[in-house]
């Protein structure tokens, strides 16, 4: 297996990165873009690993066996810095931090690499203190970014990046991945990947978690249930609160793991009360997984109601003749019947309101069941 191997659907992006590799056209600024579950982070740590890889023949870079290859695959290598934000945006003084780590010589690999998986979650002047590190780089260091889109990064960024252009894979192609890798059913695979709409990391957790699957169900569910005011203000609480479970049941075993590791790295007591310099540490840790949890919230009521805009998404195939294979197939004759009863207008009108609130929620500081509840009154 090499690390190339979980880029399912991206054939191009893999040709490109191999051939940068292997020294062909490598640049010292790469910007990955891609829609949410396209694998644009994956697609930089295997191009980072394939870098370092310490293969000497550069047709064998990326191995994805060597101890290079591990160490970067499980983000502990020494010379490749991840960087990914729990909180709404990378602060200045991360930025700051980075382009000091940037200008270091690699210790043991080939280069220095800066992964930043959220650059879209950085302010203007944030950005602009990374301008100078990557318009003038230090040798033997490569920069990464990860963003949506072209547009989420600043221009005078990206006309300094080579782009690496990442698309959503096929439904299949991410069924055969949760197969292979996962050891899924084929035929729960090829289901979760068609509810997660081709997002491999949710496609996973769909064909993992069965309590996940009834949330996403319930959700896709409730247009069928709204036939008034009352229905709306319910079922705005029931999806903020589905949300909240989604992200719980994500954070609670990552929150522990990381908690356990932290006390052992301290040689913390297996009973009785830490020291002090101990309580501190644990408090730290404590604080930042809470702002990761109210982000998560956030994360998961988009991911929520994107769920809920597959079942508008599929009623207006319906209603345009069926051009395209529906994502929540098990509810056709539903769907069906809930179509006739509107029209194609009217279902763009409902998925610009649910649109509109993903919006407002994660670009403004609005009170998430206010937002919802609005948005669910405007679908009745």
């Amino acid at each position: 297996m090499t690390v190339w191997d979980d880029l399912q659907g991206q054939p191009a992006v893999v040709e490109q990165l191999r051939q940068a590799s292997s020294g062909d056209s490598l640049t010292h600024a790469w910007l990955f873009t891609g829609p949410p579950g396209s694998g644009r982070s994956n697609a930089a740590k295997a191009f980072a690993a394939a870098l370092n890889c310490d293969q000497e023949d550069v047709n064998l870079r990326g191995c994805g066996t060597c101890q290079a290859c591990h160490t970067i695959l499980g983000e502990t290598h020494s010379d490749v810095t991840f960087v990914r934000t729990e909180k709404v945006t990378i602060t200045i003084d991360e930025a700051r931090e980075l382009v000091a780590t940037a200008g270091n010589r690699p210790s043991s690999g080939r280069w220095r690499i800066i992964v930043v998986e959220d650059a879209d979650r950085m302010a203007e002047r944030t950005t602009n203190v990374l301008l100078k590190a990557i318009e003038e780089p230090t040798p033997r260091t490569v920069w990464m970014l990860c963003a949506p889109s072209p547009a989420d990064v600043l221009v005078t960024i990206r006309s300094r990046c080579r782009s690496v252009a990442l698309r959503l894979p096929p439904a299949s192609d991410v069924a055969a991945l949760l197969v292979k890798r996962d050891g899924v059913d084929p035929a729960l695979a090829e289901r979760a990947a068609r509810a997660a709409q081709s997002h491999v990391g949710i496609a996973r957790r769909l064909a993992r978690d069965e309590a996940a699957r009834e949330r996403r169900l319930e959700t896709v569910r409730f247009p069928l249930g709204l036939r008034g005011v009352t229905a709306a203000v319910m079922m705005a609480d029931k999806l903020v609160k589905i949300a909240t479970a989604e992200a719980a049941s994500s954070n609670e075993e990552r929150d522990a793991a990381e908690k356990a590791a932290l006390l052992a790295t301290l040689g913390a007591p297996e009973s009785g009360t830490l020291p002090p310099a101990m309580r501190s540490q644990v408090k730290q840790l404590e604080d930042d997984q809470k702002r990761r949890a109210k982000r998560s919230i956030t994360d998961s009521l988009d991911r929520t109601l994107t769920d809920l805009l597959s079942f508008y998404r599929d009623v207006l195939i319906i209603q345009l003749g069926n051009a395209v294979e529906l994502v929540n197939v098990e509810l056709r004759s539903e769907l069906e019947e809930f179509a006739s009863r509107s029209t194609p207008e009217t279902t763009l009108a409902r998925m610009d309101a649910i649109n509109k609130a993903r919006e407002r929620i994660t670009t403004t500081n609005v009170a998430p069941l206010l937002t919802i509840e609005s948005m669910a009154a405007s679908l009745i």
